[in-house]
């Protein structure tokens, strides 16, 4: 079952810089990379990705517009309305993996990080400007004996973007697979160090999202809906996508350039 339910907020964190962690009892299956429709009563609905997956759910937003900003002021006791989850989620791979998150996308890979059944077939790359919009590193420690953190202006970690990290990190140790989730440009050129070095991987696109059932066709990318047919793709689908990492669809419809 996947309708709406008013969900009351059990805990809400502050992760980092804008961003805010809210937590809800929701009865229902959640595979890492699905993502919810998350409604604010007065204001709107938005997709999010669950950012925690167990029987106390989660989801991790960063204040970027209205109702991202009316989520970031909700405390606990206020409630919400939650459609979901929908969309397919990341496959459990063969053998030893590595997860990379950029940004926000950190919170969209977590569960895919806990899904180890052993902390030393998963290691971990997150990347973000600086130190301060680095989020969830201590849980990842949790989950992982090797988690890797890279920031633009090198305030921690690695000095360099998260891509040109993980470009080192795949010339020294082998891995059956990538899952990753970050802004698009990001994704665009780790596809090419995952190219380069044939690896395969599983990427979270992301599209704006009317409906998140597959209906509406607001998040059509070559023909194929992210909210359905996604947001999880291998990246050899979306290596043959013309849109990906050059343009993408506004509320409108109208395509703008990325």
């Amino acid at each position: 079952m996947n309708g709406n339910e008013v969900v009351r907020i059990t805990e809400v964190v502050r992760e980092g810089k804008g961003v805010t962690t809210l937590r809800f009892e929701l009865d229902r299956t959640v595979r890492p990379g699905q993502f919810f429709m998350v409604w604010v009563p007065g204001v709107d609905e938005v997709p999010m990705s669950a950012s925690y997956n167990g029987k106390v759910k989660g989801i991790t937003v960063k204040d970027i517009g209205e109702a991202t900003g009316a989520l970031c002021s909700l405390n606990v006791g206020d409630l919400i309305g939650v459609r979901g989850p929908y969309g397919k989620g990341f496959a459990q791979p063969h053998g030893v993996y590595l997860v990379v998150g950029g940004g926000t996308g950190i919170a969209a890979v977590m569960p895919a990080i806990e899904m180890a059944k052993d902390r030393s077939i998963v290691d971990v790359a997150f990347g973000a400007r600086s130190g301060s919009e680095i989020i969830f590193e201590e849980r990842a420690r949790r989950s992982s004996d090797n988690v890797m953190i890279s920031t633009d202006d090198g305030s921690h970690g690695y000095h360099g973007t998260v891509v040109a990290m993980v470009d080192e990190m795949l010339a020294k140790r082998s891995y059956s697979q990538i899952i990753a989730c970050g802004p698009e440009r990001m994704l665009y050129y780790l596809l090419q160090v995952c190219k380069k070095h044939g690896v395969e991987c599983q990427m979270s696109l992301e599209r704006f999202m009317k409906c998140g059932s597959g209906l509406c066709g607001s998040c059509v990318i070559d023909g194929r809906r992210v909210c359905a047919d996604g947001p999880i793709f291998l990246g050899r689908e979306i290596d043959e996508m013309d849109e990906f990492g050059r343009s993408k669809r506004d509320e409108t419809g109208r395509i703008i350039k990325l």
